[in-house]
């Protein structure tokens, strides 16, 4: 239904140097630009997705406590909120294609590396090298889809988030049954170079079709939106959304590896919970784009999501439940956060800035949750506090979702 949704005629829009696509279906060409979106979109993840299911094989040799394990997941998600801010001005000196080509080689290298890491200092760096290429991709395609596929964005935006998740279920449900396979956790850290590979050939297919894609110059730098309290609010709001991502990615196996279950099931539960954003991530968008008023789809998202959180502490033998319910509403809240901060700009330009300001507040901010949550685990021996924590903020998301409305979305920015 929604591939088949019926588009208007195909033209080619030239504003400021872009052709913008609409049109009553997708050509090859169009299809073939999204499926290289796509996989670069399914690269994203692998490097912080497989610390959370491996963490069990991986501290009795490198010595790592909790904290010092968050390190892994805390500092790329921190590199890709300071990275961000300096993606937008190197894609206007180099261009969108050039900075996403490059930034997935980063990526590729980085997770190669892995293979040969030695100590915790390795896998650090490692971490820090992916971040911010990283940091450099999801800075440059939200500007790239906005120009390219104009009115359709919101729907092409959600399956290139709903992809981001994709590559990190996949990487969580297979990392221990590699690693145990392989009878090395090495094998399934560093293997994910070749889904890299795949999207940087598919990806270098689209040199002429994106390396000609000007990137315009706004006359409103990215940081010139700290003035206002709007980007401020919808930064913390995908920030706080993004905290509870980035916990369960790091913390949920090593949970129900203390309630006793083993590393593989541990690993499932997550890719049970990726796959339910996935999932999520392709129909809460669709659901919220049938009105400009996002706010229904989101509180239903955030009460989702705050009933997980409490469950996990009040009955963590039902996992399958709690893990479903936080991954049909983190899935959700994930794209529709950007969503709704694209929807504040109609330009191109603008809308790509905004949201490389709530990108790099919101991953900055979130970069500390796992080390917050790591801490709190070393020294109540629990994540439950850390649990009901992210159910709190749930229901202040709620609060702050309900200032989202439309109507007004024209005079935050005057």
């Amino acid at each position: 239904m929604l591939i088949c949704a019926a588009f208007q005629r195909l033209q080619a829009l030239h504003h400021l140097g872009t052709d913008m696509i609409e049109t009553t279906k997708f050509t090859t060409k169009t299809w073939i630009l999204i499926l290289s979106l796509v996989l670069i979109a399914l690269t994203l993840r692998p490097s912080m997705a497989s610390i959370g299911p491996l963490l069990p094989l991986m501290q009795p040799e490198l010595h790592l406590s909790f904290t010092q394990a968050s390190l892994l997941t805390m500092l790329p998600v921190l590199a890709m909120g300071l990275g961000i801010f300096f993606a937008h001005q190197l894609a206007v000196s180099f261009g969108s294609y050039q900075v996403i080509f490059w930034a997935s080689i980063a990526i590729a290298g980085a997770t190669a590396q892995r293979y040969w890491a030695v100590g915790a200092l390795d896998l650090t760096l490692s971490a820090i090298v992916a971040g911010l290429g990283i940091a450099m991709v999801q800075a440059v395609v939200p500007g790239v889809i906005k120009q390219k596929f104009s009115t359709k964005a919101p729907l092409v935006m959600g399956w290139y988030i709903s992809a981001i998740i994709a590559g990190a279920a996949l990487t969580a449900s297979l990392a221990a049954f590699w690693a145990d396979w392989a009878q090395s956790w090495r094998v399934a850290l560093s293997g994910w170079v070749v889904l890299s590979v795949v999207a940087l050939v598919l990806w270098f297919s689209q040199k002429n079709a994106i390396q000609n894609l000007p990137v315009v110059q706004s006359p409103q730098k990215p940081l010139s939106f700290s003035r206002y309290g709007r980007a401020w609010t919808l930064a913390m709001f995908f920030g706080l959304v993004t905290c509870a991502f980035t916990c369960v990615l790091a913390w949920l196996p090593a949970y129900y590896v203390e309630q006793g279950w083993s590393e593989q099931k541990s690993g499932l539960l997550l890719g049970l919970l990726l796959c339910m954003e996935v999932v999520s991530g392709f129909i809460s968008p669709w659901l919220a784009s049938r009105k400009a008023d996002r706010r229904p789809v989101m509180l239903v998202l955030l009460v989702l999501m705050a009933t997980g959180f409490a469950g996990l502490v009040v009955a963590p033998a039902l996992g399958l439940v709690w893990a479903s319910l936080l991954g049909l509403g983190i899935g959700g809240l994930f794209p529709l956060s950007l969503i709704v901060s694209m929807d504040h700009q109609h330009q191109p330009s603008s809308a790509a800035s905004l949201t490389a300001f709530v990108q790099g507040i919101g991953y900055t901010l979130a970069a500390f949750s796992p080390l917050i949550a790591g801490f709190i685990r070393d020294f109540s021996q629990s994540f439950s506090i850390s649990w009901l924590l992210l159910a709190a903020i749930a229901v202040l998301l709620m609060a702050m979702a309900t200032r989202f409305n439309p109507v007004l979305y024209s005079t935050k920015f005057q």
